[in-house]
């Protein structure tokens, strides 16, 4: 069987499940795990992959945790006391070394991953299973990042003690026969689907790409905007290409129906370069999965810089969008005195057809298509016009974003502490977890690693909360 006959029985076994092990009774019972979950939320366990290093600030051994689950999160398809999360890809930092920007990451060989977890009647959370992210050939992937023309953005991956990190780490370094290791399969996974077969799909901060994996974690499909990557049997328009570094496709929703994978991107695209870096337009991208069609639209943050860090569907048209920046409350890492009581972690309502769809914009005048930077308008992308005119002007020519309404704003809510909201789990139409990015308990200071921490007496983990908010669709 073909990638692509496999890809479209996956999606009608996916169809025919639809609905599957529904069961009032056991939601009765479940109701009770809820109603009693912790309010200050719970910790996921973790373990440990390495406590050899010293921390740059304490000049310790600290420990980065084999946690990290929180880039992403989603319901299980029928068991409403399950969720899955996934992690990035891997623990990584800062660092500029001999040859070049780019990360350390002390653990290279970490496989991204997805964990199955579950909460218990006594307030804990379990680790279930865990599913290791693979290659089509059943090899695992790394976290490494991505070959140029596939994504990647020069980053030069760092090993702990600032050696780059070679196919043949034992040999020296030589540009044609040992040269610097990347993965093309590599994923800095952000965003997480569960279908109801068993199938997951997850996008990520590299290509953009969209991968489908299959129930043990092979690839079995792929999505992005290069149209030379053989791998692939549907792309994205080919503006998604332009992503910032480290802010690419960090939210991944699919429509109750399955049919439809949205996407959305964490901040501004260079589209069509950095010069567009300030601004608080960003862009949300639909694929339907039977005919490859896209649609696009066009999401304003809160402020500039945002970072969208989640999408889940409610409906075919409704969907919540996690808004956030990157501070801590309490001040985090820096102690009390960096807190920053303004801190943003909102959960928005939005309705892709209160919007503009990009993509069915009649072309005429001012208003073209270009092949590598979409929509433009008088020669502008629509990025260039908002950094220029502001969002009038693309008001002015019929473009309009999508439509949307605050469900919570987990600081006022909760006091939320952490910095990177970055999971939401649907679990009804009443309750909603949420869930944070620990970064494996990983932090760096002017490239030297150490200890995240949440305040001075508390390593940050990732931890769950589950708050009341209206969910409902008519």
């Amino acid at each position: 069987m073909n990638r692509h006959k496999l890809f479209m029985a996956s999606l009608l076994t996916s169809s025919l499940l639809v609905g599957y092990g529904d069961n009032a009774n056991a939601d009765d019972t479940n109701a009770s795990v809820f109603d009693s979950f912790p309010a200050a939320g719970v910790f996921l366990p973790h373990s440990v992959l390495r406590d050899d290093l010293i921390d740059g600030k304490s000049q310790q051994a600290f420990e980065i945790r084999n946690g990290g689950f929180g880039s992403a999160m989603t319901a299980h398809p029928t068991d409403s006391t399950r969720f899955y999360a996934l992690t990035d890809r891997g623990p990584n930092a800062n660092f500029v070394g001999d040859y070049g920007k780019g990360k350390v990451f002390p653990t290279p060989d970490y496989t991204p991953r997805i964990g199955l977890f579950e909460l218990q009647a006594n307030g804990v959370i379990k680790q279930v299973t865990t599913i290791l992210l693979k290659r089509p050939d059943g090899t695992e992937i790394s976290g490494l990042p991505n070959s140029l023309a596939l994504g990647g953005t020069g980053e030069t991956p760092y090993h702990a003690n600032g050696q780059p990190i070679l196919v043949d780490d034992s040999q020296p370094y030589n540009e044609v026969t040992n040269p610097i290791r990347l993965d093309d399969y590599g994923l800095d996974g952000e965003g997480l689907v569960a279908l109801s077969d068993g199938t997951f799909w997850v996008s990520d901060e590299y290509g953009p790409h969209m991968v489908h994996f299959d129930a043990e974690g092979r690839e079995i499909g792929r999505i992005n905007p290069f149209a030379d990557d053989d791998r692939v049997e549907m792309n994205l328009p080919a503006e998604f290409a332009n992503r910032r570094a480290n802010r690419g496709m960090e939210g991944l929703a699919i429509t109750p129906d399955e049919k439809t994978l949205v996407g959305i991107m964490q901040s501004t695209l260079y589209n069509p370069g950095s010069t567009v870096k300030d601004l608080d337009i960003t862009r949300i991208v639909t694929v339907d999965m039977d005919s490859g069609e896209t649609g696009q639209y066009l999401y304003r943050q809160e402020q500039n810089q945002n970072s969208n860090s989640e999408l889940v569907a409610l409906s075919a048209t409704e969907f919540l969008v996690l808004e956030r920046d990157g501070r801590f409350l309490n001040g985090g890492p820096d102690g009390t005195e960096a807190a920053t009581p303004d801190a943003q972690k909102q959960v928005y309502r939005i309705d892709l057809t209160s919007g503009t769809n990009l993509e069915t914009v009649s072309t005429n005048g001012d208003l073209k298509q270009d092949a590598e930077l979409g929509l433009t308008l008088a020669g502008k992308t629509l990025e260039e016009v908002v950094l220029e005119q502001g969002w009038g002007a693309l008001a002015s020519a019929g473009i309009e974003p999508v439509s949307k309404s605050l469900v919570v704003d987990m600081v006022a809510e909760v006091n939320y502490p952490h910095d990177k909201m970055e999971g939401l789990w649907v679990i009804d139409d009443q309750r909603l977890g949420v869930l944070n990015d620990d970064d494996f308990a990983t932090w760096s200071t002017e490239g030297q690693l150490e200890q995240k921490m949440l305040d001075a007496n508390t390593v940050d983990g990732s931890r769950l909360f589950i708050i009341e908010a209206d969910l409902s669709t008519d």
